[in-house]
């Protein structure tokens, strides 16, 4: 990883757009701070197209498409996204409601045995706002310890479905998606954006293990400075890193990019 002053101009310049994380990168613990709202609105006024990419649930997408100066909400690790289209809501999924219910049977059936072997077991808080997933709260309102996570995980991927862990939740999903194909997939279907040529015209903002995906796909890559703690996950770094963690560091980067850009 480099520090934020060795990003070249050029690389800059040839940004289109920005994608982002939002727990612990762009959110301090759950919490958007000013000074992270306020790099949103420059970098949109600077003509960025902004996409989060995040493992939230769709319903908390509608509320961030709606009030937000971004292009749309990637959710679910991938699944789903939701967009402003003048004054009403789009949604795009990426699997049709039939499937979805025949996946949400499978997901129901996984965490009753998972209760039964592992008492930290519980659901996120936001669970009833997701459409395609289930996710564990494992460092929310409740902490974890990471060979327990481990071994959830194992149990999960035992029971024929996929896991993707964050800095708060462990999700369970059937979808074969993830924030990096999801993102590609929507910008090319809503925007027409090429998928290969959005690999080098998109950077992307993230800290967690779940964002390995999108550390690995493009080309201009940043971590908040608390990514250090999810580097043992991530076979790719981030190229550059902050100096300053979540919120703060999402500004700083944000800075440093407008910056280049003149």
């Amino acid at each position: 990883m480099k520090p934020l002053s060795q990003m070249p101009e050029h690389e800059a310049k040839g940004l289109r757009g920005i994608l982002f994380d939002l727990d612990d990168t762009l959110l301090d613990d759950g919490l958007l701070t000013e000074e992270a709202y306020r790099a949103l609105f420059r970098l949109a006024r600077a003509g960025l197209r902004l996409l989060a990419v995040t493992g939230r649930p769709s319903g908390y997408g509608e509320v961030m498409a709606r009030q937000w100066p971004i292009d749309g909400v990637v959710t679910e690790n991938g699944a789903i996204a939701v967009y402003r289209e003048g004054s009403a809501l789009g949604r795009w999924q990426r699997a049709d409601e039939t499937t979805r219910r025949a996946r949400r049977v499978r997901i129901a059936e996984a965490f009753a045995t998972l209760r039964s072997r592992f008492p930290e077991v519980r659901a996120s808080d936001d669970s009833h706002a997701r459409t395609s997933d289930l996710a564990l709260d494992i460092g929310e309102s409740q902490r974890v310890p990471v060979d327990v996570v481990a071994r959830i995980e194992a149990e999960v991927r035992a029971l024929g479905l996929r896991t993707f862990v964050s800095s708060v939740h462990l999700h369970i999903t059937l979808d074969p998606f993830d924030k990096a194909s999801g993102a590609a997939a929507f910008l090319w279907e809503r925007h027409g954006e090429d998928p290969t040529a959005v690999r080098h015209a998109y950077a992307f903002i993230g800290d967690s293990a779940n964002d390995a995906a999108c550390f690995n796909a493009f080309a201009s890559t940043f971590g908040v400075a608390n990514v250090a703690s999810s580097l043992p996950l991530l076979s790719v770094p981030p190229r550059y890193v902050a100096g300053a963690a979540k919120g703060a560091g999402f500004a700083e980067i944000s800075d440093r990019i407008l910056q280049l850009r003149g």
